[in-house]
């Protein structure tokens, strides 16, 4: 580990797929070539075993360290069998990384061991290839590390290949003080023979620690050398919940270091972080603070106009070259070549308030182990960033210049830091940060959605979205960096994990520099919220059943006592209004619309108001980063679990318009259908290869308004730009619903010929073949696939049973399906498509009832069994049964056309001419090749 990296996200920088253009300056140092030397004499050779001993794969691991006053000397002994073409493959390059500014790379031996013979790999005056490759500059890290790479020659399958080799580390930014840190092989991991030497001068006071369980370590002395050995692998770490603190979840390392203590740590880093002379009087920099003096009196504001500065005007980039590690780089420098890391971010801000005589000091940490720090080794090792401590007016603010964005208003949020290290002179112990939440939301997102026309369509929703530090500097840098195209596509992504799925119109995004912050502006459409839940349809309005979870695991009795980690600091703020159908009458909330309280580590504030006409839902989401203690946790899943039950849910009317009760009246302008469309309009005219969604949303839109020409164009469209067997499948149920059955057929052929194993394609090939009148062909392409086998034989007996059903002989149709039924019997489904064929085809109607009252009793969902039973009741004429099957059918699902259809034969026949009508027309936008293929069956409307 080393400093340099700060907390810039590495994972948004990657999203932003932003390449630094640097020029690494060039550097010569004197041992950037590798040495051949034989070992130390300190070191213990270790045996080889034989090859039967290692049971395949890695044979030796020998690593040996040695503290030398100021030196840190690393040996390994590495052997691997290289028993198979692949660990061939795998090991016949050998890479090894160094630091050349800080020490030498020592190879002492590569041979390969053939049939008990050793052969020097090096004999025949191969050497290794110097690289120096910044694999971390994706990242804004300069490293210097050197690699030296070799392929061996002449390996064999069978082989053994060996290497020995050493490093040396002497860091002259210690002040004379040793480190190391080495990550320990651990059980379930295995190697034949392996094991840990670490010895140091016994006048030193030399500290060590193993950050692992279950090690049997031995410390002894040997000619004036103190030592510590044990073996390697070690046992295997106790598992630990995700959900632990990170002082939990160490990785097992062994740590030494010379220095005394913490304070030690302290004093020794004191010396680089010297403001005095740094800003000469008049440089730039001293008409900087010139400049901040000017504009006000009032320490704080400075303060935050100096952070200000460094974070918006110095871009990240951190050196670890020439001592970079440690020490950093000069005020005056940073702010020529306006690049620098923590190091450098935190000593140019150091000048600058010390400048202004604002009191502040450096304080190390570590970005992402913070919690472990207390329990390690004290050594500069243990930290890997470095930031501002100041004091104003009685006031703790951490200043991070390698944050972004940060004004006046958030100077007293607290980073996730853990235990940090303030470095001064006369030395000092660590601290933990006390954290609370930050004081503006990161996230503050506003939305208005139309619901007015119905709760079935698509919202149509204005959003707004404020956001601050990071997230604020990332979108101003790609409103820089990228192309309109890339910059819609990026933030579209991101506003997909906080909306959802959308369309947009419109998407604008615009910067604040005075505030920090982004603020994005949209108009589009997205998915219904509404969803349908025990008869009735309602919508979830809280975002917290979504955003959270609380099920920590601490049955086991090892994990009893350990705490829960929660959420670093963190500030979000919600509110969405949605305009109601009808006024909003008949819609109610049901739930806890008010709250404030703590769950789960978070604080949550809401407000839930219904009235004009729309209902309004406004939350706030704080987290601290405090940790839960074990004894809480059963109590604190149970408010958890409460508060989430009874999350507020609006609540739809029985009679709620729903989309298949629209009509022409629906669409003038300004309503939520006609805005809907006219998004779907604009955004499909840019669809392209590389993105036809727009086009399938606007396609699924139509489909589900019964606008079904419109949905064969969407289609159309797409499959000029990007055909697929799944558009040209949903082409063909559109044109096969406005009754063309020809381009239907076509649709499903060119489907199967793109996807010739789609069982969807088979299927609807040869059910559009049979309605075209060839049931024979169609059936023989059905028994062609049944005769195949394998898991969809029996969804093709199905669908040659339906086929013949519909089409062909009913009698052999009933023979597929007994058949079975025989086999699986039991099987809700085919008792269902029995009773189906039965009533279409009029034949053993009495007896069909049975099949569908029987799988009824078998199903959990019994919809379409109604819908199948009403049939056979209305084939007995007892329209009164068939009527209340299909109440209860579409109690359960409003949107089952052909039961909307039955219903409609049955109240006309009952004389309810008005009803029947209004369920006609909903069948006829719902599915309407229904009334052609009910047709078949001798029932009309």
């Amino acid at each position: 580990m080393k400093w340099g990296r700060g907390q810039i996200s590495m994972m948004v920088w990657r999203q932003l797929a932003f390449v630094a253009a640097i020029v690494a300056p060039t550097v010569v140092y004197a041992g950037e070539q590798p040495l051949y030397e034989a070992a130390p004499a300190w070191v213990v050779a270790t045996r080889l075993p034989d090859a039967s001993e290692s049971g395949g794969g890695p044979m030796l691991y020998d690593a040996q360290q040695r503290i030398d006053g100021a030196t840190v000397w690393s040996y390994f002994d590495t052997a691997v069998k290289l028993d198979t073409p692949e660990a061939l493959s795998q090991n016949s390059n050998v890479t090894l990384a160094w630091l050349p500014d800080k020490g030498d790379l020592i190879i002492h031996e590569l041979s390969i061991v053939r049939n008990g013979e050793v052969i020097d790999a090096l004999a025949g005056g191969q050497k290794f290839t110097v690289l120096r490759r910044e694999q971390t500059l994706e990242q804004r890290e300069l490293t210097g590390i050197l690699s030296a790479t070799l392929a061996v020659e002449g390996l064999r399958v069978g082989d053994v290949l060996r290497l020995r080799m050493s490093t040396t580390v002497k860091d002259a930014a210690l002040g004379g003080r040793a480190q190391l840190s080495l990550p320990l092989v651990a059980q379930p991991a295995r190697v034949a023979a392996a094991n840990y030497h670490l010895s140091w001068r016994s006048t030193d006071k030399t500290q060590w620690k193993l950050l692992a369980s279950g090690v049997d370590a031995k410390v002894g002395k040997s000619g004036g050398f103190s030592d510590l050995s044990f073996a390697v692998p070690i046992a295997k770490q106790p598992e630990m919940p995700g959900d632990a603190p990170a002082r939990y979840q160490m990785p097992p390392v062994i740590e030494a270091s010379t220095f005394a203590d913490w304070a030690d740590v302290s004093r020794t880093m004191a010396p680089l972080y010297a403001t005095d002379g740094t800003i000469a009087d008049g440089s730039p920099l001293a008409a900087e603070v010139a400049t901040i003096e000017a504009a006000t009196d009032d320490p704080l504001k400075r303060a935050a106009m100096a952070l200000q500065l460094v974070q918006d005007k110095i871009r990240y980039l951190a050196v670890g070259m020439d001592g970079g590690n440690y020490v950093p780089q000069a005020p005056a420098k940073t702010w020529e070549v306006r690049y620098g890391d923590c190091k450098a971010k935190t000593l140019l801000l150091l000048a600058l308030l010390h400048a202004m005589d604002i009191e502040a000091e450096p304080v190390t940490a570590h970005a992402g182990l913070g919690d472990i720090v207390a329990s390690r080794v004290p050594s500069a090792l243990a930290f890997n960033h470095v930031l501002v401590r100041a004091t104003i007016g009685g006031e703790t603010l951490w200043l991070d210049g390698t944050d972004l964005g940060t004004r006046l208003a958030d100077i007293r949020d607290t980073p996730a830091l853990g235990y940090v290290l303030p470095v001064r002179a006369e030395g000092a112990d660590l601290l933990k940060i006390a954290m609370r939440p930050p004081a503006r939301p990161y996230i503050d997102l506003s939305i208005d959605a139309d619901e007015s026309t119905s709760i079935d369509l698509p919202s149509v929703i204005d959003l707004t979205m404020v956001m601050r530090g990071r997230f604020a500097s990332l979108l101003t840098l790609a409103s820089a960096q990228l192309g309109p195209k890339e910059q819609r596509k990026l933030t579209e992504q991101f506003l997909q994990s906080y909306v959802g799925q959308a369309q947009y119109e419109s998407l604008t995004t615009t910067t604040d520099a005075e505030a920090g912050t982004a603020t994005i502006k949209g108009r589009g459409v997205f998915s219904t919220g509404w969803k349908r839940d025990d008869r009735r349809m309602e919508r979830w309005l809280s975002r917290i059943p979504d955003l959270l979870s609380f099920a920590p695991d601490r049955a086991r009795p090892a994990w009893a006592d350990i705490p829960v980690a929660t959420a670093a600091p963190d500030l979000a703020h919600y509110r969405m209004r949605i305009r109601l159908p009808n006024g909003g009458e008949g819609y109610k909330v049901e739930g806890e619309g008010a709250l404030d309280g703590r769950f789960a580590g978070y604080g949550l504030k809401r407000s839930v108001t219904l009235a004009d006409g729309a209902v309004t839902v406004d939350e706030t989401l704080a987290s601290s980063g405090a940790e839960i203690a074990a004894a809480d946790v059963p109590a604190e899943r149970d408010r958890f679990a409460t508060m989430t039950a009874r999350a507020p849910r609006l609540i739809a009317p029985q009679d709620a318009r729903r989309r298949w009760q629209l009509a022409a009246s629906d669409r003038p302008s300004g309503t939520q259908l006609a805005a809907v469309e006219a998004i779907f309009a604009k955004v499909a005219k840019d669809a392209d290869e590389d993105n036809v969604t727009p086009l399938a949303g606007a396609a699924s839109f139509h489909s589900g308004i019964g606008d079904y020409k419109a949905a064969i164009a969407d289609y159309t469209r797409m499959l000029a730009i990007l055909p697929s067997a799944d558009t040209y499948l949903s082409r063909s149920y559109a044109r096969q619903s406005v009754g063309d059955v020809a381009g239907a057929l076509a649709d499903a052929e060119a489907a199967r010929k793109l996807d010739p194993s789609s069982s969807n394609a088979i299927g609807a090939v040869a059910m559009l073949t049979a309605e075209q009148g060839d049931v024979d062909k169609a059936v023989a392409m059905l028994d062609e696939r049944i005769a195949i086998g394998g898991k969809q034989r029996d969804d093709y007996k199905l669908g040659k049973a339906s086929l013949l059903g519909e089409y062909g002989d009913a009698q052999t149709a009933l023979d597929v399906v007994n058949a079975m039924i025989e086999e699986k019997p039991g099987s809700p489904w085919l008792l269902n498509a029995r009773c189906w064929i039965k009533g279409t085809r009029e034949i053993e109607v009495e007896s069909a009832l049975k099949d569908c009252t029987s799988a009824m009793e078998l199903s959990d969902s019994s919809a379409s069994i109604l819908d199948s039973r009403a049939l056979a009741w209305m084939r007995l004429g007892r329209d009164e049964d068939a009527l209340r099957d299909l109440d209860a059918a579409l109690l359960q699902a409003p949107d089952l056309g052909s039961s909307r259809l039955l219903r409609a034969i049955v109240l006309k026949r009952m004389g309810r001419i008005d009803d029947a009508n209004r369920d006609l027309a909903a069948a006829r936008r719902i599915a309407p090749s229904l009334e052609r293929e009910y047709a078949r069956y001798g029932l009309k409307p």
